[in-house]
C-alpha cells in the first residue's frame, strides 16, 4: 500500500511540474524572457549544492576539515578542467 502512495505522489509531482512547460509555446516568449530562463539551472544548482556541502544535519555551517569540502573542491578542479561531468561523478 505504501508503493502506491509513493507512485501516487511522484505522479502528482511530475504532473503539476510538466504542466508549467508543457502549455508554454517557445515561439510565444520574447527574447528577453528566453534569455533570462537560460539562468534559471545557474540560479537553482546552488541553492539544492549549498546545503548538502556546508550544512550539518543540525543546519550548521560545517567546519573546513569536513571531507565534503574537500570533495566539493576536487569536483570543481576537474569539473572546470576537464569540461567532463562524468569525471566528476
Amino acid at each position: 500500500m505504501i508503493w502506491f502512495w509513493i507512485l501516487i505522489a511522484g505522479l502528482v509531482t511530475f504532473f503539476t511540474r510538466y504542466s508549467m512547460i508543457s502549455f508554454i509555446n517557445p515561439g510565444s516568449l520574447s527574447n528577453k524572457t528566453k534569455k533570462i530562463l537560460t539562468y534559471v539551472p545557474s540560479a537553482v544548482f546552488p541553492a539544492i549544492i549549498f546545503p548538502a556541502v556546508f550544512l550539518d544535519k543540525q543546519g550548521l555551517l560545517v567546519t573546513i576539515d569536513n571531507p565534503q569540502i574537500w570533495a566539493f573542491g576536487i569536483a570543481i578542479i576537474v569539473g572546470y578542467y576537464s569540461k567532463n561531468i562524468i569525471f566528476i561523478i
